[in-house]
């Protein structure tokens, strides 16, 4: 006891955890298990295994159909499919909107690698936009500019939960004849003025990754639409292009190219119970996150998330940006500080990290068209095209200076750890002469920069 007393009497709460001191987040304070699962959930499960229908193509199944309905309900959409996964969600809308090879589709250029992989998958030519550096969404200027006469789609995505300013995106698609996508991944039952995520396009898509704030037991999709053509496509896509009766024998038909993106009946179950808590739960979420917020508003040269006041924010993750010249630095430094920073908050617990070290065309598929043999970009009519990151310059400086806090709030229960690491930032900021000089003194490397090297050396390893 004696040794442990000595070793705590050096851990000075005067001094950063970096430095020596002691750490602002108890490590017994750990971020809550993410999803909850409740009594209700396994009821759920086993509900499902025990009606011995497992799948779509399981004649009589309710699991699924019964999801697809009240996912369908809760959006104020017409018609709802679930797929086996997000991913899978965005190639079968592009498909259910007959997206042919070669043709364009327009994608943010800051996203996971999904949105911009799922057009590739259908022999589509993704054409990065850039963001808007408080939102991280899509702009529709940006969006005007990249569309030619090749374009056939634009894929929104409501990053980290805040929706796309949509009616001026629905403007320019509407002024040239261009269907809208919603990639609501990351934004279940955000609002935007007045009118839920998944309810605003042509046809919208959803996740259901372990991760997301909607989730089940593993992964999931799910797809949303008000057109019935759109709908019967997307059904027919998900199983082979068959048209599955809801009872009687299958045909074994398939009336077009269709995939082979079957849901399962256990994982729809588990998100039907999800659901009945998704509102509770979104608002505590929301009430948890802007306490967090509120608290770290008031610190220098620290950029808290904005919501513009015609939409609510789904909250799946909180990225921050730092303004080197708030805290008496140049703007060259924005770099070396959010890094320096990011090292501060760790070493007190906060789990600060990046949420893509680098934007959707510095990616190696991309960069050297890594497609299917060099496809979409080979096929005839298809115009050469370059992915430079620097036509998308906003996304770069936000991969620099920005860093993110990603799972540890999305539980009801996680207002004691936000509260502590509230109390982390606010201590960090208390001592920000130690890591803002740390920052004026470091050799900058960006985020895409460390990326390219661990790619390289992921690359080697796997003798690619």
């Amino acid at each position: 006891m004696a040794v442990a007393a000595s070793q705590g009497a050096t851990r000075s709460p005067d001094k950063l955890a970096m430095q020596g001191g002691a750490r602002s987040v108890p490590r017994s304070l750990r971020i809550p298990a993410w999803p909850r699962v409740t009594e209700a959930d396994e009821a759920a499960v086993v509900r499902a295994v025990a009606s011995g229908r497992f799948t779509s193509a399981s004649s009589g199944e309710q699991e699924i159909e019964s999801l697809e309905r009240e996912w369908a309900e809760a959006v104020g959409a017409k018609h709802c499919v679930m797929v086996s996964n997000g991913t899978a969600a965005i190639s079968v809308a592009l498909g259910a909107l007959d997206i042919q090879p070669g043709d364009e589709v327009i994608v943010p250029a800051l996203s996971f690698i999904a949105s911009a992989v799922a057009p590739l998958h259908i022999l589509a030519v993704p054409v990065f936009v850039d963001i808007d550096p408080r939102t991280f969404n899509v702009t529709p200027e940006a969006v005007e500019a990249a569309i030619t006469p090749r374009t056939r789609a634009i894929v929104v995505v409501h990053l980290h939960g805040l929706p796309v300013d949509m009616t001026e995106i629905l403007a320019v698609a509407d002024k040239h004849g261009i269907p809208v996508v919603e990639d609501a991944a990351q934004a279940h039952g955000a609002l935007y003025q007045g009118r839920a995520v998944g309810s605003l396009g042509a046809i919208n898509t959803f996740s259901l990754n372990v991760s997301k704030n909607l989730a089940t037991c593993g992964e999931g999709g799910l797809i949303t639409t008000d057109d019935d053509r759109l709908a019967r496509r997307a059904l027919m896509l998900r199983q082979f292009g068959e048209l599955i009766p809801k009872q009687g024998e299958r045909s074994y038909v398939g009336h077009m190219l269709g995939f082979n993106h079957k849901p399962n009946a256990i994982q729809a179950a588990f998100t039907r119970s999800q659901l009945e808590r998704l509102p509770e739960e979104a608002k505590i979420r929301d009430e948890n996150v802007r306490y967090f917020l509120d608290r770290l508003s008031a610190l220098p040269g620290l950029l808290t998330p904005y919501v513009p006041e015609d939409r609510t924010h789904a909250w799946h993750i909180l990225r921050f940006r730092v303004d080197p010249a708030a805290l008496g630095l140049d703007a060259s430094l924005a770099g070396p500080l959010r890094a320096s920073l990011m090292r501060a908050l760790r070493a007190e617990g906060v789990p600060a990290g990046h949420y893509q070290m680098m934007s959707l065309p510095q990616q190696r598929v991309f960069q050297e068209q890594l497609g299917y043999g060099g496809f979409p970009w080979q096929l005839p009519g298809v115009e050469a095209r370059q992915y430079r990151a620097e036509d998308q310059p906003v996304t770069l400086a936000v991969i620099d200076d920005s860093f993110a806090i990603q799972k540890a709030h999305l539980s009801p229960d996680a207002r004691p750890l936000l509260s502590a690491y509230a109390d982390a930032f606010e201590k960090v900021w208390q001592h920000r002469e130690v890591w803002t000089r740390y920052a004026a003194s470091m050799e900058h490397r960006t985020p895409w920069e460390k990326a390219a090297e661990i790619a390289e050396a992921e690359r080697a390893e796997a003798g690619l």
